[in-house]
């Protein structure tokens, strides 16, 4: 049986990493500016992380949530005092589709309405409601092209103009976009959105599967504008590489039996590798050492890197040219050994590596980006 060939693939084939580096299996190191799309928060294979998962595989790793399963209990007590939102509850599932999945299912039951508002450029995930409310029609097949969706710009008077149809359940925003080439809404407009959210009884959704977890120089990136989304989702740096997502939840929203519901959600080892980054972020103040070598990358990169526009906030960064970045970022990974992403933006360069890189580690990817960028662009 051969693999069903949907990834076009980089011919690397790494064996070992730790911390921001990766090595393949000819022994060549490569410095990770990537993350594995925003996945690794911690680094690979931090030592405390590994503690973790081995001694509670050395225990029990799995049992369904049929009984009771403590671990779980310490994970929403940690991530709530962690992220400040205490008052919430939590739901875990798998992954950050999965996580968006129930987001919108609760807005649906909690409200009784369908219609959900999206924005422009969005990327919610692949699996039914979540891909609907993705803005790349190439990935909604027809069996998903049903649900009632409003694509809407950051455009506020828009937003009204929908919600006052009466028939919307929730708005979903990531509050910056990864995959949509790292775009803000402004602070003012999640202000004036939650507002608006509340005044039409809708729910507002925060996707914070990539933006979430520190990466920000927050815990949460919507917190940035101070406003409380009702649900609020999580994954990729929730578990540093172990699969787990989960929705937190606003205290209004009342669970029942059977509302939502998960085979391997809130499993313990997935449990154990959440409360392991949560661990790490707090020990080694990852959210503010995010917050301040992203401020310094960014500062270098907007006096030399020579773009049309530097984007993001902590270590959540595009870098946005005037031409397609492709040949950059091969020339980065095969000249320099520097993985880095792209966006659905053809000319943005994606960075998300991880929260605890090394400020020689990020001046060895400006020295790298420095020596590509042709003399023209420069000036």
């Amino acid at each position: 049986m051969e693999l069903f060939n949907v990834y076009p693939l980089v011919n690397i084939t790494p064996v070992k990493a730790l911390g921001a580096k990766l090595w393949d299996d000819k022994g060549q190191e490569y410095l990770d500016f990537y993350g594995g799309h925003a996945v690794i928060s911690i680094g690979h294979s931090h030592p405390h992380y590994v503690q973790r998962l081995t001694g509670q595989l050395q225990n029990i790793g799995f049992y369904s949530n049929s009984v009771q399963i403590p671990i779980q209990r310490e994970l929403a007590e940690k991530l709530g005092r962690v992220s400040g939102y205490e008052d919430y509850t939590l739901f875990l599932c798998n992954s950050g589709a999965e996580a968006n999945e129930n987001a919108l299912k609760l807005a649906s039951f909690h409200t009784g309405k369908k219609r959900v508002i999206a924005f422009k450029g969005a990327f919610h995930g692949r699996t039914s409601g979540a891909v609907a409310a993705t803005d790349n029609a190439k990935i909604v097949a027809p069996f998903n092209a049903d649900h009632h969706i409003s694509f809407l710009e950051y455009d506020l008077a828009a937003v009204e103009q929908v919600l006052q149809g009466g028939d919307v359940c929730g708005v979903i925003i990531e509050p910056i976009q990864g995959v949509g080439g790292i775009i803000m809404p402004s602070d003012s407009f999640l202000q004036g959105l939650a507002a608006l959210c509340q005044q039409y009884g809708a729910l507002l959704l925060a996707d914070e599967v990539q933006s979430g977890y520190g990466r920000s120089g927050k815990f949460f990136a919507h917190q940035h504008a101070g406003i409380r989304p009702d649900v609020i989702s999580v994954a990729k740096g929730m578990g540093n590489g172990f699969p787990i997502g989960g929705i937190l939840i606003a205290p209004e929203l009342k669970a029942s039996y059977g509302l939502l519901g998960t085979t391997f959600g809130g499993n313990h080892l997935a449990c154990a590798a959440a409360l392991a980054v949560l661990e790490v972020i707090e020990q080694e103040n990852l959210v503010q050492h995010a917050a301040e070598l992203g401020d310094y990358l960014r500062t270098a990169l907007e006096a030399h890197a020579g773009a049309e526009e530097i984007r993001g906030r902590g270590l959540m960064v595009g870098i946005k040219y005037d031409f397609p970045i492709k040949d950059l970022r091969d020339q980065l990974l095969a000249e320099h050994h520097i993985f880095v992403g792209n966006a659905s933006d053809p000319t943005v360069l994606r960075l998300l590596p991880p929260l605890n890189i090394t400020k020689a580690e990020v001046d060895r990817f400006l020295q790298a980006l420095y020596a590509l960028i042709p003399a023209e662009v420069k000036k």
